[in-house]
């Protein structure tokens, strides 16, 4: 079952989709159990991140849709701002 970003973004009002957004860099470590992706899209200052249970293919290069929200991390007493993806897809 996919999710529709049209409904996602109607439920919570934080939500922003984008779509075709090219993929600059795409980066995958484990964390744990987990995998942790980190993008960098074009035209966007903001890192793009999302965990997996596994890897997922190289995106740099591609474009994709997202569907994402802001999020403020404070690390050693500095904030900084990255976008958590709760949806991706290749377009």
């Amino acid at each position: 079952m996919q999710s529709d970003p049209k409904k996602l973004v109607e439920k919570n009002q934080q939500l922003i989709h984008s779509e075709a957004m090219k993929v600059v860099s795409h980066t995958q470590r484990e964390q744990g159990e987990w995998v942790l992706h980190s993008l960098i899209v074009a035209g966007c200052d903001a890192p793009f991140k999302f965990k997996r249970k596994q890897q997922y293919q190289n995106l740099t290069g591609a474009r994709v849709n997202m569907t994402y929200y802001p999020v403020n991390e404070v690390v050693a007493g500095l904030s900084f701002e990255y976008m958590k993806v709760v949806r991706i897809k290749k377009s």
